[in-house]
């Protein structure tokens, strides 16, 4: 037990420190998650500013700052305090001799490292895929998700107001995803990274984006804002258009939907009314017994 204790207490700290020497810039500018975040973010709301999609929508949106919070909460702070859990089980697995390399099915030595990056990007963006979709089907999922569907007005800090209970799902599942390729340098994510960042703030931008033809393949703004829709037909009830960084997934299992483009709907589900306005209130919200 004293060696789990110990795991946890410096994988905790050590978070912390890699976290405060993001902030100082004292590490490579190509890992800095924390001014990548910022710069990613500063760059899409000027260009919500410069060309608005809705222009009824204020620069200042509804429950932007809320918004605003949850990219520090679910990428800073809750990742220092999971963080020491997470090397735990990792230990865990490591003394079941379950390793990084356990289940692998695919050795990308030798390729290019572009195509590595590539082959890394579509097999990850496909497990967020269906691990989205998965939120959307079960009812005790979809009662974590809700806080992210509760969003009114769409803008690009939208993107990362989720509730804290997705992490717990995504990264085991991100894990899993590296899990099955060999020869992949763990330390290349953070390019991925930073790409679907920016896909992922764009997409839930107040820009109207469709990349003509490439809209097959890449998600955009207009085919995400109807994932978010209030109003849907009967037979799409449990959601569309579930494509993280690509739209690829939803053309090919037939889950797209775009009616059309003038970015005027309404957001939001049937009883969206019963959500906390607080993010208190939100981060404990999913675990009522009744919503």
């Amino acid at each position: 037990m004293g060696d789990y204790f110990e795991v946890f207490i410096k994988a905790f700290t050590a978070s912390i420190d890699w976290t405060w020497r993001s902030v100082i810039f004292n590490v490579p500018w190509n890992n800095n998650y924390f001014w990548g975040l910022i710069i990613i973010s500063i760059i899409v709301w000027f260009l919500e500013m410069v060309f608005p999609w809705r222009k009824e929508q204020k620069v200042i949106r509804k429950d932007f700052w809320l918004d605003a919070f949850y990219m520090f909460f679910n990428f800073f702070i809750f990742t220092i305090v999971i963080s020491g859990f997470y090397s735990v089980l990792e230990l865990i697995f490591s003394s079941m001799k379950l390793g990084i390399t356990s289940i692998q099915l695919i050795d990308l030595s030798g390729l290019p490292v572009f195509i590595e990056l590539l082959i890394f990007f579509l097999i990850l963006d496909f497990v967020q895929w269906f691990t989205h979709v998965v939120l959307h089907r079960f009812e005790f999922l979809w009662k974590f998700h809700k806080v992210h569907h509760s969003v009114k007005e769409m803008g690009f800090a939208a993107h990362l107001r989720y509730h804290w209970m997705e992490n717990i799902l995504y990264k085991p599942l991100k894990v899993f995803a590296v899990m099955l390729i060999g020869g992949f340098e763990p330390n290349q994510a953070f390019i991925i990274h930073f790409v679907a960042i920016a896909i992922g703030h764009l997409n839930h931008s107040n820009i109207k984006l469709t990349y003509g033809p490439l809209k097959y393949i890449l998600n955009n703004p207009v085919m995400h804002l109807y994932h978010h829709a209030y109003t849907l037909p009967n037979e799409r009830k449990h959601g569309v258009n579930f494509g993280i960084s690509l739209s690829l997934w939803d053309y090919i299992f037939k889950t797209n939907y775009i009616p059309e483009s003038k970015g005027k709907i309404k957001l939001g589900y049937s009883d969206d009314n019963k959500m906390p306005k607080t993010f208190l209130g939100q981060l404990l919200y999913g675990f009522r017994k009744k919503d």
